[in-house]
C-alpha cells in the first residue's frame, strides 16, 4: 500500500490568464477507490495528465507507483487496423488473452478486436479501451469518464467491475455510477480541495448540510455586524452631540453648569468614541469569520428556455418502418414505430449500434439540417410535421473550433445572451477569450448544450447531450426540462436523468 502525496502544487496553461491549481497539498491512498469530482474545466483531467508526467508544475508529486491512463490515443492510421494490430503499441507487454477476458467480463465479444477500428460504435471502442487497460498488472489506474457512449447494459458491466477492483482514480459525472464503484472522493470545490470518506451520494448529503449551515452562519453574522454597524453608529453620533456641549451654554437654562464641567464632559466623549473603537473591532472581527463561508457554495443560477408551439399535435410520425444504409444487407432496424407529440419527451435507449442516432439523423435529413450526407433505403412510413424548427445537441464536438464570438456569427446566435447562458453553465469570463478547441469536453458540449437552449424550436433533438456534462449542470439541465417541459426526442445513458426527464421511453 502505497500514498500519493501532493504538496503545493501549482499549474497553469502556457498563454492562461489564471491558474489551474495554485499551492494545492492532499495526500490519497493507492488502496482507494476514489472517485474524482469537479466541475468541467476545474482541472481533473489535467490532473490526471501531472500524474502522468505529461506536464511541467511547481511543488511536488510524491509516489513511487506506476500509473496508466484511459482513454489511450488512437492515431489517424490506427483508426484503419483492427485493434489486435495496435494493442501492443497503447500497452506495451499487453497479451491478447487477457484482453479478450476482460471484453468477456465487459459483456462484449472478442470478434470485435478483428474488425477495422473506424467501424466499431463509440461504445465498442470504449470497451476494447478498458479491456486493454484492465489486461495490465500492478498498475494504479487512471479512468477519465469511462462511461461516456456506453449504453445501459454497458454500463452496468462497467459499474460491476470496477465495483470489484481497488487502486484508481475514477473521473466520472455519472452518479449512479459513483455510488456503486467508490469509497472515497477527491473533490475540487469552487476554492478549496477535500478528500473525504464515502461515494456521491454520501458527500453530496455532507455538502448540503455543510452548505446549509455555511448559509446560516454568513446570514447570523451579517446580522451581527448589521447590528454592530447601528450602535457604532448612535455611539459615535452621542458622542459628537456630548463634545460639541462643551463649549458655549445657555447660564438661564443650564443654571447649574459651569466651566468646570468641561473636564467631566470631555472624559464622557472620550468613553463614547472608546466604546465605538471597541465595536468596530468587533465588527472586523465579524467580518473576518464570515469571510470564506460561502467560498465552495454551489447555487446554480436557474437556465430558460423559449420554445415555439406548432400547429400540429404529432409532430414526428414512423409507422412499420425499416431503414438501411445503402451498401449494407441487414436493415439498422424494421417494423419500427416512433411517434413524436407536442409536450412528449421521448427517450430512445438500447445497446450500441442498434439506431438511436440512426433514427435521429434520418429525422434530421428529412428537416435538411446539417450537413449529413448518408444515404439511407427506407420503407414504411415517416412522416415530419411542415414547418418543423428542431433544435440539435450532437454526439460529437470534434466541429468546434475558434473563438465563441465566431460560432455565434456562424449559427446567428446573439453573442450577449449565448455568453449569459454559458456564465450560468459556470463558464469563467476568461474562457470567453480562448479557442473553443482549447476547452474541456465537457465545456464543449456546454457551448452546444447552451446553442441549443438559445434556439427557439419546436422539437429539442439532443444525441447524449450530458456526456463530459459535470454533475452541478446536469441538476441545472433536469430543472430546467421539468420546469418548461419542451418536446424532446433524446438519447441519454445517464439512468437518472432519463428517469426523471422522460414521459416515454422506446427501447429499441
Amino acid at each position: 500500500m502505497a500514498q500519493i502525496s501532493v504538496n503545493n502544487l501549482t499549474f497553469y496553461y502556457d498563454g492562461s490568464y489564471d491558474n489551474i491549481f495554485e499551492n494545492v497539498s492532499f495526500s490519497i491512498d493507492t488502496n482507494w477507490k476514489l472517485g474524482f469530482i469537479g466541475r468541467n474545466g476545474k482541472g481533473k483531467t489535467t490532473f490526471l495528465n501531472l500524474l502522468m508526467g505529461k506536464y511541467t508544475f511547481k511543488g511536488s508529486i510524491g509516489t513511487n507507483i506506476r500509473f496508466d491512463y484511459f482513454p489511450y490515443k488512437i492515431t489517424e492510421c490506427q483508426m484503419q487496423l483492427p485493434a489486435t494490430d495496435f494493442i501492443e503499441d497503447i500497452k506495451t507487454g499487453c497479451e491478447m488473452w487477457r484482453v479478450i477476458c476482460e471484453l468477456a467480463e465487459l459483456g462484449e465479444d472478442a470478434e470485435i478486436l478483428y474488425r477495422p477500428y473506424n467501424t466499431l460504435s463509440h461504445g465498442e471502442r470504449t470497451k476494447i479501451l478498458l479491456a486493454v487497460l484492465f489486461s495490465g498488472e500492478n498498475d494504479f489506474l487512471l479512468i477519465d469518464e469511462p462511461t461516456n457512449h456506453l449504453d445501459e447494459n454497458a454500463r452496468e458491466k462497467v459499474k460491476l467491475y470496477l465495483a470489484s477492483k481497488k487502486g484508481f482514480i475514477l473521473v466520472s459525472h455519472d452518479r449512479d455510477l459513483l455510488d456503486a464503484c467508490i469509497d472515497h472522493v477527491l473533490v475540487l470545490n469552487r476554492k478549496t480541495i477535500e478528500v473525504q470518506n464515502g461515494n456521491f451520494s454520501s458527500w453530496w448529503e455532507n455538502k448540503q448540510r455543510k452548505d446549509q449551515f455555511a448559509i446560516a452562519e454568513n446570514e447570523k453574522h451579517q446580522g451581527e455586524i448589521k447590528k454592530l454597524k447601528q450602535a457604532a453608529a448612535r455611539n459615535a453620533d452621542w458622542a459628537d452631540k456630548n463634545e460639541r456641549t462643551k463649549i458655549g451654554y445657555d447660564p438661564i437654562k443650564e443654571h447649574d453648569r459651569g466651566v468646570g464641567t468641561r473636564a467631566f464632559i470631555g472624559a464622557k466623549t472620550k468613553k463614547m468614541q472608546s466604546r465605538v473603537k471597541q465595536i468596530e473591532k468587533r465588527i472586523s472581527r465579524e467580518i473576518e469569520e464570515k469571510e470564506g463561508l460561502l467560498q465552495d457554495l454551489e447555487s446554480p443560477v436557474d437556465l430558460k428556455l423559449v420554445q415555439l408551439t406548432h400547429h400540429k399535435n404529432m409532430l414526428v410520425n414512423l409507422k412499420d418502418y425499416s431503414l438501411s444504409y445503402a451498401g449494407m444487407d441487414n436493415p439498422v432496424f424494421t417494423d419500427f414505430k416512433l411517434t413524436v407529440n407536442r409536450g412528449e419527451r421521448i427517450a430512445l435507449c438500447g445497446k450500441n449500434g442498434c439506431g438511436k442516432s440512426t433514427i435521429i439523423k434520418l429525422i434530421l435529413q428529412k428537416i435538411g439540417i446539417g450537413d449529413i450526407n448518408d444515404t439511407f433505403m427506407e420503407q414504411g412510413i415517416c412522416e415530419i410535421a411542415s414547418g418543423l424548427v428542431v433544435s440539435y445537441v450532437p454526439q460529437s464536438t470534434a466541429g468546434l473550433k475558434g473563438e465563441v464570438s465566431e460560432f455565434c456569427k456562424t449559427h446567428n446566435l446573439n453573442q450577449s445572451l449565448f455568453y449569459a447562458i454559458l456564465r450560468q453553465l459556470d463558464f469563467e469570463r476568461t474562457q470567453f477569450s480562448k479557442n473553443m478547441e482549447d476547452y474541456s469536453e465537457g465545456q464543449k458540449k456546454k457551448v452546444l448544450l447552451a446553442a441549443s437552449l438559445l434556439t427557439p424550436a419546436h422539437l429539442y433533438i439532443w444525441d447524449e447531450p450530458l456526456n463530459y456534462i459535470d454533475v452541478f449542470s446536469r441538476m441545472q439541465i433536469e430543472k430546467l426540462l421539468l420546469e418548461y417541459q419542451p418536446t424532446m426526442l433524446f438519447v441519454e445513458h445517464d439512468v437518472r436523468f432519463r428517469e426523471k426527464i422522460a414521459t416515454k421511453i422506446i427501447k429499441l
